[in-house]
């Protein structure tokens, strides 16, 4: 987030809140054995294509596997 250029309260809210969302729910974590601590699906489809998104203008960036 250092190269991000914070104009009002708002705007620092939004990051905050989007880099919250990936912690918790698109990051692994080594602590966690490479778990995600709020995952979407209970068990990760190990078919599907890969496909990748992003956050923040991409500064956070991740790869999921779609739905089969």
């Amino acid at each position: 987030m250092e190269r991000m250029i914070f104009f009002g309260e708002a705007a620092l809210r939004r990051v905050v809140s989007e880099f919250v969302l990936h912690y918790h729910t698109e990051r692994n974590h080594q602590g966690l054995e490479n778990k995600i601590i709020q995952p979407e699906f209970v068990e990760f489809p190990d078919i599907g294509a890969i496909r990748s998104s992003q956050r923040l203008g991409g500064l956070l960036h991740y790869y999921y596997r779609e739905a089969a």
